[in-house]
């Protein structure tokens, strides 16, 4: 009896336990189920560990449940690398009944948004965030998310979805309302993409970013009435200021980075809220025009074609206004006192404008809480005063090309509570001494003084700014020795010191600096050795000491700078061998350093006295047209400038890609390891001693563009491998012992005479033919075939004589014109190229696909360098006028070689030497303009063209130039 009463006592009991079991043991159990499939459908599922079946999942690593049913209400698993396609995260996981927020972002999931058939989405999901994977697929794929009904907030930003106009043009977005819609860098182009995602209405819509996509055409937002925040930045879009219609409720206004153009104080005179507006790099022009301002705190309007005087209405936003962007425009005058007002403004940057008049100080004083001041650029002439060191929250101060004058006030750093980090005073009129002083400002990362009047040493109290990671002191009359107390600051990245009058040695503890990735020594009179320990910097991009009085050998260790892609040596006193470590890294370098910083390339014109072949130049801060002060103070004068900003272009597998050796005592023979340096674009061996053949490996530079062997005791034949360096456009071996036939094929054909002079056992084109053993029957052919080509080259010069003449007719009636529209502003006669500023960024040391660092050195590219100068111009009329009238053959690879310039316009392939009946299909190609059109030539500020360009646009489209 007692037994089956105790039975059923267990038997309630378990009914009891079963009837309060938690709603984890239950539903949940669905909720565990999904996640364990969607676990499963990983790459790598151990990723997620603490999924376990029959566990309750509100422990699981990301997942988050109600407190009061034990569902799963929110998953986050961003950043963490699932690897798998969109349709486990449908079927899986939006399937989820309870499921309000997914965060996935940058989880690597890819292919195409689309919802199972017969799926449910979760009816309360409000928030999914998919950006920063790897989404492709069409727009229309985001309509598939109508079955989630309850979703506002949608990021798909960071993907590949793209916008197809035959797909998409009429079906819109149906079924979806958002509230948040982000598809910032996708790829998203055309002129319909916009109305396509607004074709549903968008009067919900509060928050919308197209950024850094390709969108372009007409796009209106004026029915998108609880719009508050609107990103379409970086697209391109080219029509009038779109219409906001009265956007009482826009508060952020980004439409910065396209060509906007209009009445941009109509467009948003309704927009009462507005906090933040950016319209950076637009066509805006005129007055800036009146703001809406009451709320404003960001104003970008730098990067436009605003003119005239900083209008006094801006000040109607002070003092909420915190930052303030006019830079890059057209402004003139001087700065409103009434600026003063701005007590909140942390950022004012009014550079690249025309600006005048003494440095406002006592109005920037005022602004109390000013972080970054940015005048660079302008005309602000007088003094700098101390009185900045009142600034106790200026952190960044930029004054660089500017017309200041007198010394650097030694009490700009003075007070404790200093907090200034960047100073910038280059390009101006400095003189006296570096204040050592300077070392108060114990908190700056950067000191540029470079390109101004500064005497004296180098203050030795610099080594105590132990945060200091650019000093660039360039272009000086600096003297006395490098301070050994330099090697003390451990962040250093760049020491740039180049022409000044620096003695003594590079201190032995340079390798202290292990940041360093830039040394620039060059046009000194610096000594002694180079310290073998140079070798341990491992970030060591650029290392140039030219033009000093170095000797010794060079440091094998230098091989061991894994990061070494410029080298220059030139003009010093080393000798010894060239060692064959030096190439050691050749294949394992991988440049990841040196990103973003400005430079110059001057390509020397070569001299007797001028030596090396190019000076690579930090140039942050500095006017262009500046750089005529090198070529006066310097034997070195330039003919071609080339700049941007550096950025890398491999990643482990590069080399060297500029060496030059030149003008030292080396000796022995060039190292076949040389062969190794794959992404090798200039080689300079020039003026050595160097002895024994030029070894056959060189024919493995197949990026070679530049050689120098000239002036050693090379000997031997000419390796028949070099014919494989097709991308060659310049070539010196003259002044050597070698011996043989010049080869035949590749780029050798090109070639002039002048690169292969005084070695006397050469031979073959363009050099005298080679005496053959087999009698005087082929020597007469062979000057028949050059006196038919000689015939044949005098009727295409005839026309090309002709054609000349039309251009000079027509070149001087411009240059007359010009000269009545505007008068000179500047004497330097250089050309800077247009093909090497493509764009913002993008050209850094470009030469191709190929290049090791992007340093737009398009001074390697060939293009560039068939360009023609204004002598060039004439001594084509010379050659021309020699082959016609004295059917000279000798001047017809010099013909040739300026056929070869004047045809580079007809295709980008590497040059190949034509035949005398592909020369006259060239010149028929030229007469017909070679497919140029005028926006490929850089205009002068008033639309006119300088001589130099005036002549090179003649030559290129001289033909078309005579039809008009």
């Amino acid at each position: 009896m007692k037994t089956h009463f105790f039975v059923l006592l267990l038997s309630l009991t378990f009914l009891s336990l079963q009837a309060s079991t938690p709603p984890f043991f239950t539903s949940a159990n669905r909720d565990t189920q999904n996640l364990i499939s969607f676990k499963a459908a990983l790459s790598n599922p151990s990723l997620l560990q603490n999924w376990l079946p029959n566990q309750n999942p509100c422990t699981f690593t990301g997942v988050e449940c109600h407190e009061t049913t034990n569902r799963v209400s929110s998953i986050g698993l961003a950043n963490i690398p699932l690897t798998c396609d969109f349709h486990p995260v449908a079927t899986f996981l939006l399937t989820l009944e309870n499921l309000e927020s997914l965060s996935l972002k940058s989880a690597n999931i890819s292919g195409s948004i689309s919802f199972p058939p017969g799926s449910k989405c979760s009816s309360v999901l409000s928030y999914l965030d998919l950006s920063q994977n790897s989404l492709s697929g069409s727009v229309s794929g985001i309509a598939t998310l109508r079955s989630c009904p309850a979703l506002k907030s949608f990021n798909l930003s960071g993907n590949s979805i793209e916008f197809s106009v035959l797909e998409e043009k009429s079906s819109g977005l149906r079924g979806v309302s958002f509230e948040l819609l982000d598809l910032s860098f996708n790829k998203i182009v055309g002129s319909n993409a916009v109305p396509f995602i607004l074709s549903e209405g968008c009067n919900e819509l509060k928050h919308l970013s197209l950024k850094g996509n390709k969108a372009s055409g007409d796009i209106d937002f004026s029915s998108c009435k609880n719009l508050q925040y609107l990103d379409v930045s970086e697209n391109n879009f080219s029509s009038s200021v779109p219409s906001f219609g009265k956007c009482l409720a826009l508060e952020h206004l980004d439409i910065s980075a396209n060509k906007f153009h209009g009445d941009l104080g109509h467009a948003i005179g309704g927009c009462a809220k507005l906090n933040l507006l950016n319209v950076t790099s637009n066509n805006f022009s005129g007055p800036i025009p009146v703001l809406p301002t009451a709320s404003l705190q960001s104003l970008s309007l730098g990067g436009n074609l605003f003119v005239g005087d900083i209008p006094l209405h801006l000040m109607d936003a002070c003092p909420g206004l915190v930052m303030l962007d006019l830079s890059s425009n057209n402004l003139t005058g001087s700065v409103p006192s009434s600026l003063g007002s701005c007590t909140s403004l942390e950022t004012f940057d009014i550079s690249t404008n025309n600006l005048t008049g003494e440095l406002p100080v006592d109005t920037l004083l005022k602004m109390t809480s000013l972080k970054r001041l940015d005048l660079a650029y302008n005309a602000f002439g007088g003094g700098l005063p101390d009185s900045f060191s009142q600034h106790t929250s200026l952190q960044s101060l930029d004054l660089s090309s500017n017309s200041l004058f007198g010394s650097i006030p030694t009490g700009l750093c003075k007070g404790p509570s200093n907090n200034l980090k960047e100073l910038y005073l280059q390009n101006n009129r400095f003189t006296g001494s570096v204040p050592d002083t300077l070392s108060n400002c114990s908190q700056l990362t950067a000191l540029h003084l470079s390109f101004n009047y500064l005497t004296g040493t180098i203050p030795s109290s610099l080594g105590s700014l132990y945060e200091l990671r650019d000093l660039n002191l360039w272009f000086n009359q600096l003297h006395g020795e490098i301070p050994p107390e330099l090697m003390n600051i451990k962040a250093l990245e760049t020491l740039i010191l180049d022409f000044n009058e620096l003695t003594g040695v590079i201190p032995s503890g340079i390798s202290n600096c292990t940041n360093l990735k830039w040394i620039s020594l060059s046009n000194n009179r610096l000594s002694g050795e180079i310290p073998e320990s140079i070798g341990k910097l491992r970030s060591l991009t650029i290392l140039k000491l030219s033009n000093n009085s170095f000797y010794g050998r060079i440091p094998p260790g230098l091989g061991d700078c894994r990061s070494l892609i410029w080298l220059d040596l030139n003009s010093n006193f080393l000798n010894g061998t060239i060692p064959p470590e030096l190439f050691k890294q050749s294949g394992r370098i991988a440049v990841n350093f040196i990103r973003g910083k400005r430079y110059v390339y001057l390509k020397n014109d070569k001299s007797e006295q001028c030596h090396g072949e190019g000076n690579l130049l930090e140039f942050a801060g500095i006017r262009l047209e500046q750089l005529i002060r090198i070529s006066s103070n310097h034997p070195c004068n330039f003919s071609r400038v080339y700049g941007e900003y550096t950025r890398p272009t491999f990643n482990d597998n590069g080399s060297m890609i500029f060496l030059d050796l030149s003008y030292n005592m080396l000796s022995g023979s060039i190292p076949a390891a040389i062969g190794s340096m794959s992404f090798l674009y200039v080689l300079i061996l020039g003026h050595n001693n160097l002895s024994g053949n030029i070894p056959q490996e060189i024919g493995k530079l197949t990026g070679l563009d530049i050689l120098d062997l000239s002036n050693n005791r090379l000997e031997g034949i000419i390796p028949q491998s070099m014919t494989g360096l097709s991308l060659l456009s310049e070539i010196d071996m003259s002044n050597n012992h070698l011996t043989g036939m010049i080869p035949e094929g590749g780029q050798f054909v090109t070639f002039l005479n002048h690169s292969f002079l005084n070695n006397s056992g050469l031979c073959g084109i363009p050099l005298p033919p080679c005496v053959s053993a087999s009698g005087s029957s082929s020597n007469l052919g062979h000057q028949k075939s050059h006196r038919r080509q000689a015939s044949l080259a005098g009727s295409v010069a005839m026309g090309l004589l002709f054609s000349l003449f039309c251009i000079f007719g027509l070149l001087i009636v411009a240059v007359e014109m010009k000269k009545r529209k505007k008068k000179k502003d500047s004497a330097l006669d250089v050309y800077i190229d247009s093909c090497s500023h493509s764009g913002t960024t993008n050209t850094a040391w470009k030469l191709t696909g190929r290049e090791a660092l992007s340093i737009s050195l398009t001074t390697f590219e060939s293009k560039p360098l068939r360009k023609l100068t204004f002598h060039a111009n004439l001594r084509i009329s010379d050659v021309f006028d020699s082959v016609l009238l004295k059917e000279d053959p000798s001047l017809e690879m010099e013909l040739l070689e300026h056929l070869k310039v004047a045809c580079a316009c007809i295709n980008d392939r590497p040059w190949k030497r034509p035949t005398m009946i592909q020369v006259m299909a060239m010149f028929k190609e030229i007469q017909a303009g070679c497919g140029l059109d005028s926006q490929s030539t850089t205009a002068t500020e008033d639309g006119g063209f300088s001589a130099v360009e005036m002549v090179e646009m003649s030559i290129k489209e001289g033909p078309e130039l005579s039809k008009q």
